[in-house]
């Protein structure tokens, strides 16, 4: 097969591969993102070829003009390399949330890897489990969100063409990397792991573990529940210093994984006294509400507008988004990541360009915009349209509705709820009091806490600690939002800007 030289700009790289290779197969762990799957839909793989050619289709004159495409601008997603090229892309350089805090609780003599498998971005640690710490970190981005960056088009391509094969291949194989590299780091000879445990959503719990994700494409999304999955590494071809054995822990409820079951564990929400609530906002939204006694879950489609997509400059916390927006003499001022130009705006600079927007009589209580160009100006060339605005309120009256609903069901209101866990990526870096001002939280809920990786903290303190879960199992019942007859009510209650 020939062999033909990629050269990618700004990096100064230059890739080796066989000629006929799509870009989509290449370029994403190179920067390039493709939300849509690859179908042309989304606009967010855009490349500019410098060197070459890359031969245009229907779907990319349909996208760009004459003028643009004259000036090298691709969909990477459309373009199979026949010949040398150069392209200008940027480069990932996302902000990915671990947790390196220390456990006062020791374990057994031994080292074991903790792993959280989220659809964006996977963090592997190796654990020291008799002195409770972490002794290393590897994190990466989930190389299947080539094929769709949410959750249902992930579903979506593993239904078809031998999907989940596909996607089952490319995950094992990329968090077996990280493992491995986890092990080489330690610089220890004798090294041996005992167990290898993992936390991910109900789909990457399907995907990886190989079981069928057909009933999670169609309502009533049942899936298999309770059941811990369970392999010695060999029998998955991984080659492990101690064969250890791999745990990947059950899932909640249809869209409520074991993420959240490590979410439960690591705020302690089961002990509580008083009624405690933790929403995780990543690709997909889960919520939780409880107490020692007794603890509702439910997970809601709000996740794509807080992580940036479907939003017109929308992008994932990474270099050149707009992650904060504060108001200074009347006017915004943004924050960007890692300096320079804006290049988009990701889902805590939105709640913020929101809650800046509403304070300055830009955008009304019920999400119109009041200006001259239907539009508003974060920072140039990044803008809010009206579209935006309607997509963050879409997604935070999804959570308010579905927070309200396990309130209801608990026998309880918002008042009742002493303390809210917001856990996540997102949750780490929101304003808490922007998420007030949009409604995305109540303003009658008491202590808000920041609680960071809740996942990946709660799979290391089942593994050192020993963690029982089963208990939480049986007081512990998923409320489908999706076939609920008073959820689009209170739905369409929660629309409006407080």
């Amino acid at each position: 097969m020939k062999k033909i030289n990629i050269k990618l700009e700004p990096l100064g790289k230059i890739v080796k591969i066989e000629a006929g290779l799509f870009l989509q197969d290449i370029l994403f762990e190179y920067g390039i993102e493709f939300p849509c799957g690859g179908n042309g839909i989304c606009g967010k793989c855009k490349i500019r070829l410098l060197e070459g050619n890359l031969a245009v289709n229907d779907i990319q004159r349909q996208y760009f003009s004459k003028e643009e495409l004259a000036n090298g601008w691709r969909l990477a997603c459309q373009c199979r390399v026949m010949e040398p090229v150069a392209l200008e892309l940027v480069q990932w350089e996302m902000q990915i949330l671990s947790d390196d805090q220390e456990f006062r609780i020791k374990g057994q003599n031994g080292f074991a890897v903790a792993v959280d498998l989220g659809s964006t971005t996977l963090v592997a640690q190796l654990i020291d489990e008799q002195a409770g710490k972490v002794i290393g970190t590897e994190t990466a981005l989930n190389a299947q969100a080539k094929y769709g960056a949410d959750i249902m088009s992930r579903i979506d391509f593993a239904l078809n063409n031998s999907g989940s094969e596909k996607l089952q291949k490319i995950i094992r194989q990329q968090i077996y990397s990280m493992v491995r590299k986890l092990i080489r780091s330690a610089r220890n000879p004798d090294i041996q792991i005992d167990q290898v445990g993992i936390v991910g959503n109900t789909v990457m719990h399907h995907l990886f573990c190989g079981k069928d994700i057909t009933p999670m494409s169609r309502v009533p999304f049942e899936t298999e529940n309770g059941k811990e999955w369970t392999v010695p590494a060999r029998e998955i071809d991984w080659t492990l210093p101690g064969n250890p054995e791999l745990r990947f822990y059950p899932c909640l409820g249809s869209f409520v994984g074991s993420d959240i079951l490590a979410g439960i564990i690591a705020t302690e929400l089961y002990k509580e006294e008083e009624l405690t609530a933790l929403i995780d906002l990543g690709t997909n939204g889960e919520i939780v509400v409880g107490d020692k006694n007794q603890i509702l879950c439910a997970s809601t489609a709000a996740g794509p507008a807080f992580e940036g997509a479907k939003i017109s400059r929308g992008m994932r916390a990474m270099k050149g988004a707009i992650s904060k927006v504060t108001l200074e003499n009347g006017q915004m001022k943004s924050h960007i990541i890692g300096g320079g130009s804006a290049k988009g705006i990701c889902g805590s600079g939105l709640v913020d360009a929101v809650a800046c927007a509403l304070e300055m009589g830009l955008i009304d209580k019920s999400g119109r915009i009041h200006t001259d160009r239907d539009e508003i100006v974060v920072q140039s060339p990044v803008i809010i349209t009206q579209q935006d605005i309607r997509e963050l309120q879409l997604a935070k009256a999804a959570i308010a509705a579905g927070l309200e609903i396990l309130c209801q069901r608990l026998s309880a209101s918002l008042m009742d709820i002493q303390k809210i866990y917001i856990a996540g990526a997102f949750g780490n870096y929101i304003n808490v009091n922007n998420a007030v001002k949009i409604g995305l939280i109540n303003n009658r809920i008491g202590k808000i806490i920041q609680a960071g990786n809740t996942a990946l903290n709660g799979v290391k303190k089942i593994i050192i600690q020993n963690q029982e879960y089963q208990s939480i199992f049986q007081r512990t019942r998923h409320i489908p939002l999706a076939v609920d007859t008073e959820f689009m009510d209170r739905y369409v209650d929660n629309m409006n800007f407080p």
